[in-house]
């Protein structure tokens, strides 16, 4: 059951960068704005739509999974500092803690790595559990 929730995990902490960075395409000029209205350079919009869908992709498949989350977090919590920080307003106060959560959880991602139903596994990189590293699916105890 475990490998399966990971998997789930990982599929719903990809989802939405994937979408945001798919619609980014979309709708680039308005972004581009936004972004330079907030004192961000429109040129690294097309650095974001890549995080966000290679960092996406990378969750989802499961490969380079920590290194994906540990991206996607640092940009989560750098979002959050830059675009939702007026807490008077509730919607940005609520976008804000959405935005430290999901660091939580790729923080999370980043510690304990893919599980087993991903390319990590398959291709043979360390894995929490295996080896004394402790984790999920570690049965090591505490002394």
């Amino acid at each position: 059951m475990e490998r399966y929730a990971v998997l789930g995990a990982r599929l719903l902490l990809a989802h939405m960068f994937l979408i945001a960075g798919i619609s980014k395409i979309g709708n680039y000029s308005g972004t581009r704005a936004y972004m330079e209205a907030m004192g961000v350079p429109g040129s690294v919009e097309p650095l974001v739509i890549l995080l966000e869908i290679g960092g996406a992709l990378a969750l989802i498949l499961g490969y380079q999974a920590r290194l994906a989350a540990v991206a996607l977090g640092v940009f989560s919590l750098a979002a959050a500092a830059i675009f939702h920080t007026h807490w008077g307003d509730q919607t940005q106060m609520i976008m804000f803690m959405k935005n430290v959560t999901i660091a939580g959880g790729m923080l999370m991602l980043a510690v304990h790595g893919a599980g087993d139903l991903s390319l990590d596994a398959r291709l043979g990189r360390p894995r929490p559990g295996v080896g004394g590293g402790g984790g999920i699916g570690s049965h090591a105890q505490a002394q």
